[in-house]
This record gives structure tokens, C-alpha cells and sequence, in this order.
């Protein structure tokens, strides 16, 4: 990679900013590069939305499909062996994708049998089948949901903070695509097939495009940069945001290298001390810092100095706290066992804390892990990135100290009520922001204007 091959990336993209046909373009392209790798196109995607170049997300979105299109064919693989195992994130990804596809390819030929008069007849059991495949291809939501709260955060602590802006962007149309198509199916049997034909198509198109995105792109992102931690954390959190028509066989256990030999002790004194009598005289190598593996290409050995046990909190002694005393691990049960969900947004706007009030798969906004250290406007999809800037200047301002909403979820047969609470402290300045979600419905459905029984 060179910063050469960006900045020829970065002016082809430009050309097709400023009005350049993809054709025009595309034989420049071919005569600068046989293969580009994915990482080149998050960089250049970074450069290009954070230059003077007056390109924003917005802009990059509207061309996404431009722009995979030129990359079509020219993206170089990366090969991970632990990637086609069975239940391996990348795995489970790709396999949604090709259930998703089916479920597509089942909806067209209905439809077009749907369309045709020698199945007037048996247009309701048609009907009846068209529903069963769009509830299932209605999953991508799930497999989409599980990209931006997942993958996205792991992106953006390695630099790549572009490609999931743009991502999310174009997502969110292809629900609202959907959701065109669905309130036409609605409409039948009394609507027109055609018009639902015209308005799954325009989705579909989107769709297989992003299917395009996430193999070619996306995951050759992931994975030239992530770790088999990364990896691990993604696999051992999934299941709180669900799969799409399909779920893992089984749990991914990754090979892990160990430093024990094949009988499970550790490597003894005896063993380092042979391997240390073939090294030169003057090596001065502390004994209990060394350790021999064994591989099938034959034995090494290694030395390393162990990392310093770091000093752990006291989480059982109270401390003075508030109006009281209590210990860490009080504080932290307390949290836990209020009927809210927390979340706290430090003043430098990010996402610091959350509480586990209740199972992540019960929790009205999820929460895992991997979000915790995240910028909050990269928590949210653009669509309501201006609204969440705009609650945050609010609280940071002064010029509000609450700002609360509300909204009937059918789904989670809850009635939400969510506040955001501007936290300040004894001098009055801006610590962060609070968010608290309760559900209120049990408080409409009380019978008396008092209770005082035990």
C-alpha cells in the first residue's frame, strides 16, 4: 500500500463527484491498479471525506454503488483459514447472506407467477407464500443491526471510521426500500402486482448491492485488520442482536497456541535448559522468561518478560459516597437493580457506561461491550445524527437540563419513555449526559388511585 495508490483512488473518485461518467473513469482505474486491497478503499474513503475537498458521507453515499462498481473484480482476498469455520463471525455473515439471497429469489419467482392469469386460481395461496418470504428476507434488519453495533465499533478504534458512516447510511434506504415494498404487498389482493414488483425490484437492486459491499469489502476489512480476540468478542456477543434465517451450528472455538506441553504441565526447567545450552555464551537469558514450543516445522523458543500484576480496585470496603457509604460493588449492584436502563456519555461525548438492569436480549436500546468507548455520533445512524447533536448542544449549553421523548413499541409490547438528563457538577459545569429508558405502560394500567397493601 502507498500513499501513491490512495491519492490515485482518491482522484478518480472526485472525477466521478464532480460529474464523471463511471465508463470515463473506469479505464483509468484498470491502467493503475491490478488489484487494490480493501483497506486502500477505507483509507481513501477516509481522505476523501476529511479533506478540503467539500466530499461529505452524504456524498460518498450517493455514489456507493459507483464507486463498488469500479472496484468490482479488482479487490484483492484475504485469506484467513479461521474464517470458513463453522461458526466464525465471517461465516455465519456470509451464510446469512446466501439464505437472504434465496429468500429473494423465491419472492421474484412468485410474484411473477402471481402476475401470470392461468394462476388466478391460485393467487391466495400464492399471496400466503409471498408473506412467509418477505417475513423471512425482513431478517436483513437482524443481520444489519448485528453490522453496525458489532463490526462497526471494532472498525473505528482501527482508523476505519468512514466505511461504517457510509454503510449505515445506505442501510437505513434499503429499510426504507423494504418497507415501500411491504406496504405494497399490503395492498393486495386488491393492489397491483405490478407495483409491487417495481417496488421489491428497487430494493432488491440496493440489496444485492450491499450483499456485494459486505462480501468484497467490508469483511476483507475486517479481515486484514482484526484480531481472533476481536473475532471471539463479536462471536461470544452476537447472539443478544440475533441471526437472519439462520443461526450458527455451533460455537467457534478458534486454535489457541499454548505455552504448556502436550502432557498440559509447563515447560520444565530441564527442557529450557537444553534449548539455552545451544545458545551463544554471552546470552544472559532469565530462565523463568523462557518458554519452548512445540510445532509441527520443529521446536522454538522464546523469552519475554512477564507483565506486572496491576494493582486491583478494592470493590468490597465503603467509601464515602454521597449522602452515605458504599463500596464499588454495591454501587454496581445498585445500578443494576434500578427498573431503567442507564447509559452515561462522558462530556467528551463518549459512550462511557451502561447498566445491566436487565438481559441484554430484553433491553429496549441493546447494549454490549464492544460499544463502550465509542464516539456517541458514531452510535447512531446518520438519519437522526442531526436529532442526537441536537439533544447533546441542548444539555451542553445549558439551555435545557432534561429533554425527554416517548413512543409505543408494538414489538416489545412496551410504552418507552426515555430521558436524557444533563449531568453537571458542584461548580454547575458539563460532566456528560445521562440516558434513562423505563417502561411506563404498567403505570396505565394501575386500578385504584392508591395501593398500600403489603
Amino acid at each position: 500500500m502507498t500513499d501513491n495508490r490512495i491519492e490515485v483512488l482518491k482522484d478518480i473518485l472526485l472525477e466521478l463527484h464532480h460529474g464523471a461518467s463511471a465508463e470515463s473513469v473506469q479505464e483509468r482505474f484498470n491502467q493503475h491498479f491490478k488489484g487494490v486491497s480493501a483497506i486502500e478503499i477505507s483509507m481513501m474513503e477516509h481522505e476523501l471525506m476529511n479533506s478540503d475537498t467539500g466530499i461529505t458521507f452524504e456524498d460518498v453515499m450517493d455514489l456507493c454503488n459507483v464507486h463498488a462498481n469500479l472496484f468490482k473484480g479488482a479487490i484483492s482476498d484475504v485469506d484467513v483459514p479461521d474464517a470458513e469455520q463453522e461458526g466464525h463471525p465471517v461465516k455465519v455473515f456470509k451464510d446469512e447472506n446466501l439464505a437472504l439471497r434465496a429468500a429473494l429469489m423465491r419472492i421474484r419467482r412468485i410474484i411473477e407467477n402471481y402476475a401470470k392469469p392461468e394462476n388466478e386460481a391460485f393467487r391466495k395461496d400464492l399471496l400466503k407464500g409471498l408473506k412467509h418470504q418477505f417475513s423471512l428476507l425482513g431478517q436483513f434488519h437482524t443481520h444489519y443491526v448485528r453490522k453496525e453495533n458489532l463490526f462497526f465499533p471494532i472498525m473505528e478504534r482501527y482508523g476505519h471510521d468512514s466505511p461504517p458512516k457510509v454503510m449505515w447510511g445506505v442501510d437505513d434506504n434499503i429499510r426504507e426500500l423494504f418497507k415501500e415494498a411491504q406496504l405494497a404487498l399490503e395492498q393486495l389482493p386488491n393492489g397491483s402486482i405490478e407495483e409491487l414488483d417495481e417496488k421489491f425490484e428497487s430494493f432488491a437492486a440496493e440489496f444485492e448491492e450491499m450483499i456485494f459491499k459486505e462480501e468484497a469489502i467490508l469483511l476483507m476489512i475486517l479481515l486484514e485488520s482484526f484480531t481472533q480476540d476481536d473475532w471471539l468478542q463479536i462471536a461470544s456477543e452476537s447472539d443478544v442482536y440475533g441471526y437472519a434465517i439462520i443461526k450458527p451450528l455451533k460455537k467457534w472455538v478458534p486454535h489457541r497456541e499454548s505455552f504448556e506441553n502436550e502432557a498440559g504441565a509447563a515447560t520444565s526447567d530441564k527442557e529450557v535448559a537444553d534449548a539455552l545450552d545451544q545458545a551463544p555464551a554471552d546470552s544472559s537469558t532469565d530462565l523463568t522468561n523462557t518458554k519452548i514450543i512445540n510445532t509441527p516445522e520443529g521446536q522454538f523458543t522464546i523469552t519475554f518478560t512477564p507483565k506486572e500484576k496491576e494493582a486491583v480496585a478494592d470493590r468490597t470496603t465503603p467509601q464515602a459516597f454521597g449522602n452515605g457509604f458504599l463500596s464499588v460493588e454495591e454501587a454496581n449492584l445498585i445500578l443494576n437493580h434500578l427498573p431503567l436502563e442507564i447509559t452515561f456519555v462522558n462530556k467528551d461525548d463518549i459512550f462511557q457506561y451502561y447498566n445491566d438492569s436487565v438481559p441484554t436480549e430484553e433491553m429496549v436500546f441493546k447494549r454490549t461491550p464492544s460499544q463502550v468507548g465509542r464516539h456517541v455520533e458514531l452510535c447512531h445512524p446518520p438519519k437522526v445524527l442531526d436529532k442526537v447533536k441536537k439533544v447533546f448542544e441542548l444539555l451542553r449549553s445549558g439551555q435545557k437540563n432534561k429533554v425527554e421523548m416517548w413512543f409505543q413499541s408494538e414489538s416489545l409490547g412496551k410504552f418507552v419513555y426515555v430521558t436524557y438528563a444533563a449531568v453537571r457538577d458542584a461548580k454547575g459545569e458539563f460532566q456528560g449526559v445521562l440516558e434513562y429508558v423505563q417502561d411506563i405502560k404498567p403505570f396505565f394500567e394501575l386500578k385504584s388511585d392508591v395501593n398500600r397493601e403489603i
